[in-house]
């Protein structure tokens, strides 16, 4: 166990893959700031590869008072041996109080393996982080300024705040997207500390013989406006109705995970907890009854349009405008209005008013 320091710098695992940046590093450099000025503490991130040198300065622009540069050919492709064996080497010379990855497939398995040799805790999936006060039951210790880590459980019907206040450094995995990405400023200046990749005695079990990656057909995260169906579409065959309003808008398809299970839209156009976290200027949801699963992927949206034909569906909670009706008569009857030139709200309007 790493010996508590209240005065730990707030560290982002810095995520790359053939040297270049995944987009949550990024992300959670903006919320780590948040933390450690709370904390008045510096932010670092860690950075390791093999010549990826030149990602500090984009790390640095985000947020990041210094970056642990680490770097060596056998570093070049992930294995969690490896990276693993540096972090922890790094995290019981530097003693941050808090660590960060994103909740990706890497940060999925190299943090709790961290977590495991280092001893601490690890929350995963996090939807969101605050520096706050915990009493623990029965105790008359109040432990200050701790990580205070929240996330769905117990399937996404309750949000969870967990604290570790007596094993160190505090550590959590992000969900992807929950975290709005700062802009770089190029003009900000930090440090990068080159540290060199103990891996003496390591052994790496994998040779990478080949990369193939299947570039997602959506990019949910970059849209503007999605049109989302829900199992209340009823079928593959009614869904084209999904696909007919996202064109008419030039916006994204996006699926519930009822409707990905159902095989009406394929995984890569999930959005909700165990999907994709948007935050589109309009977000459409057609037959999706607003699961606190869902509702977590999608209530940052700056405007929300509802159409269910249950009026007590928990979707109409979280958005701007709804309509009760059969998706299958409301749908089309929107395209004919927008093609006439009415905006997506003057279109609403003619079937429901703006909600409270």
């Amino acid at each position: 166990m790493i010996e508590v320091n209240r005065n730990g710098e707030v560290w982002v695992f810095a995520e790359q893959e053939e040297g270049k940046l995944s987009e949550v590093p990024l992300e959670l450099l903006g919320k780590a700031r948040e933390l450690a000025s709370t904390l008045s503490v510096p932010v670092s991130a860690v950075l390791v590869g093999d010549e990826v040198a030149a990602l500090a300065g984009e790390l640095i622009s985000r947020g990041a008072n210094r970056v642990y540069l680490v770097e060596d050919p056998r570093l070049g492709h992930y294995q969690a041996a490896g990276y693993s064996k540096v972090l922890c080497d790094l995290i019981a010379d530097r003693k941050p109080q808090v660590v960060l990855f994103g909740a990706t497939a890497i940060g999925r398995d190299l943090a709790p393996t961290v977590a495991s040799a280092a001893k601490c805790g690890l929350t995963a999936d996090c939807t969101d982080l605050q520096i706050g006060d915990h009493t623990p039951p029965g105790s008359q210790v109040t432990h200050k300024n701790l990580l205070l880590q929240i996330r769905p459980a117990f399937g996404g019907n309750i949000i969870a705040t967990i604290v570790n206040f007596d094993r160190w450094p505090q550590m959590a995995t992000v969900r992807e997207g929950v975290m709005a990405m700062v802009e770089p400023d190029a003009g900000r200046k930090g440090e990068v500390v080159k540290v060199r990749a103990d891996l003496d005695g390591v052994k790496l079990p994998l040779t990478l013989i080949e990369m193939k990656r299947r570039p997602k057909k959506v990019n949910l995260k970059a849209a503007r406006i999605i049109v989302a169906g829900g199992a209340g579409v009823g079928s593959k065959e009614s869904f084209r109705h999904i696909w007919d309003l996202a064109n008419c808008l030039g916006g994204a398809v996006g699926g519930s995970r009822a409707a990905v299970d159902l095989g009406y839209v394929d995984h890569d156009h999930q959005v909700g907890q165990t999907g994709t976290t948007v935050r589109p200027a309009l977000y459409i949801a057609c037959g999706i009854s607003g699961a606190v699963q869902h509702r977590a992927g999608m209530e940052g949206s700056a405007k929300i349009l509802a159409i269910n034909s249950d009026p007590d569906a928990p979707i109409f909670s979280v958005a701007h405008y709804g309509i009760v009706g059969d998706l299958n008569e409301v749908i089309p009857r929107l395209i004919k209005a927008i093609r006439r030139g009415a905006s997506v709200e003057e279109a609403a309007g003619q079937k429901a008013g703006q909600k409270a």
